[in-house]
């Protein structure tokens, strides 16, 4: 018996022994383990990276707390988990979830809080085994970090999804959007854009949603190219203190001083995003008494450069039958007149087929007169973004353009294999001048005539990164279509595309990462509700149930002698 005691003693002191020794070793070697198949809780290195620096408290409130619906339960589960994984690995960041609708007799001036800072709710319908019910949540979050704020959108919004399918896209973001909250706050901003102006380029306003949100995370100014006629070396030496030239819907021609500096910008290792249209065609000049408008080709003498770079955009229009809803007058009973969607062919609705960093798993992007582009073969690395669906082909210009066209008939014949059209094309590689071997409109000492490692990307149209005007002439939002209602993903394109030239491709490969979210069939649980109750409830009841039986049947048989 003595021997008995001291052999537990002893295995009782190893184990001891070995928990001391396994908390001593964790308190030097951290690490958390992630079990799910699909590693939804193991962070990016760029995730780890930005909450490396942050050196101070930061604070994330929540606003998924209370009532709330099955799917937004689920959103508000995962945003959890992933915070407290954010929270594991730096102890600054604090985590708040608030129910914005607790205090009912404070809910409406907490609402209209929320709404003064951007947070807007959203109504949802809330069926229970056929009961309806209207629900207010709000997907968001709010960070501050040394006195400066930054509002987290938890919900994506996705053009035609269920709230189901919102909330899968959105758990997929989820790590992306927090992680480009707290670095938009806790990093400082380093690399300086410049919009080009001085050739007729889209107007502020109509850019408004786009600087907004590359200023988040950018230095960024207007750049005009109206002094090259006086002092085009002064001018190129300005425009080198920039990381990125965009280049927005110019509408005059270039002079050959202007493209040099330009020219020596791309050559230079300067990153430019080209967002040009090669025909004249407007959405607005068609709404005038004959619904009609003439499409015809604009010079802007940039063919010559594109095509030394790699790319040729042609003066042709792209109809697709992936179009975007329009909604026109389709007669008049009484008083009122009748409004119904159409298929507008002319502004192709693009999902990508890319699986690109930049646009991988983005939703619909909605292109207006878009034009066709072509590659050519220059030792340039090219891949192409976005492109028109199978089902479209080029028209050529000067070509009349007409609201009546919704009514054409068309069969898949008749696009053969004219389609997947190229409409956005990255460019990698070291550019060789477009004046190489030519004489220089200006004389310019350090011109080179081949550059290092560069990139731009290449979009035959300009409306792409244009945001509409409401009523009252403000903006609105980016790749929002107010003719429809829909709101398509050309921000989160545009955004992917400056983040990607300026090499902040961390964000982007977040934002590209896949998870496998399985989700209720809610309709078979309707079906089979009694029987679905039974089995997640009842069974383990009366397993339970059974197992207690048993084991006092046991204990009988053994002890009841």
């Amino acid at each position: 018996m003595r021997a008995f005691h001291i052999k537990n003693a002893k295995s009782l002191l190893i184990t001891v022994a070995a928990v001391l020794l396994l908390n001593i070793i964790s308190n030097f070697f951290f690490h958390r383990f992630d079990l799910t198949q699909d590693h939804r809780y193991t962070l990016s290195p760029t995730t780890l990276k930005i909450l490396k620096d942050v050196q101070h408290p930061l604070s994330i409130k929540v606003y998924l707390q209370g009532e709330l619906p099955a799917e937004f339960k689920r959103l508000q589960q995962e945003s959890k988990q992933l915070l407290e994984e954010f929270q594991a690995y730096n102890s600054n960041i604090i985590i708040e979830f608030v129910d914005p609708l607790e205090n009912k007799d404070e809910s409406m001036d907490k609402i209209k809080e929320l709404y003064q800072k951007g947070l807007t709710p959203i109504n949802i319908t809330v069926d229970d085994k056929g009961k309806q019910s209207q629900s207010m949540v709000f997907p968001w979050a709010i960070a501050v970090y040394n006195n400066k704020e930054v509002n987290i959108p938890l919900l994506k919004n996705i053009m035609g999804a269920s709230t189901t399918q919102k909330v899968i896209g959105s758990v997929q973001h989820l790590e992306y959007s927090i992680s480009d909250g707290i670095n938009k706050i806790s990093k400082d901003k380093q690399k300086k854009v410049a919009i080009i102006k001085g050739n007729g380029e889209l107007e502020e306003q109509h850019i408004a949603k786009f600087l907004m949100q590359v200023r988040e995370s950018y230095f960024i100014g207007p750049f005009t190219l109206d002094s090259v006629a006086k002092n085009p070396k002064k001018t190129l030496k300005d425009l080198q203190d920039y990381d990125l030239a965009i280049i927005a819907k110019p509408t005059e021609a270039f002079s050959d001083e202007e493209k040099l500096v330009l020219d020596q910008f791309v050559i230079n290792g300067g990153k430019t995003l080209w967002l040009i249209d090669q025909v004249n065609a407007e959405m607005d000049s068609l709404y005038n008494p004959s619904g009609s408008t003439l499409a015809f080709p604009k010079d802007l003498n940039l063919n010559d450069m594109f095509f030394k770079y790699g790319v040729r955009i042609n003066p042709d229009l792209v109809k697709d039958e992936q179009g975007s809803p329009i909604k026109l007058a389709s007669g008049a009973q009484g008083s009122s007149t009748q409004y119904q969607d159409f298929n507008w062919k002319f502004a192709p609705q693009v999902y990508p087929i890319s699986k690109h960093p930049i646009v991988k798993n983005l939703g619909g992007i909605k292109f207006d007169f878009a034009n066709a582009m072509d590659t050519l073969k220059n030792g340039i690395r090219k891949t192409v973004l976005l492109q028109s669906s199978l089902y479209s082909k080029k028209v050529g210009t000067p070509v009349e353009i007409s609201l009546n066209m919704v009514s054409e008939q068309t069969s898949p014949a008749e696009y053969g294999n004219k389609g997947n059209i190229p409409l956005a094309v990255l460019l990698e590689g070291s550019f060789h001048s477009m004046f190489e071997n030519r004489v220089l409109p200006f004389e310019e000492k350090s011109f080179l005539a081949k550059g290092n490692e560069s990139k731009m990307i290449v979009i035959s149209d300009g409306d792409i990164i244009k945001n509409q005007l409401d009523k009252n002439g403000q903006p609105v939002e980016l790749g929002y279509d107010q003719r429809s209602g829909n709101l398509y993903d050309n921000k989160d394109f545009m955004m992917n595309c400056v983040n990607y030239l300026l090499d902040d491709t961390g964000l982007i490969n977040i934002r590209s990462k896949d998870l496998d979210l399985p989700l209720l069939d809610r309709e078979k649980v309707y079906e089979n509700y009694t029987f679905t109750q039974f089995l997640t409830i009842g069974l383990p009841i009366l397993i339970l149930f059974l197992f207690g039986i048993v084991f006092t049947f046991l204990r009988k048989r053994k002890y009841g002698k």
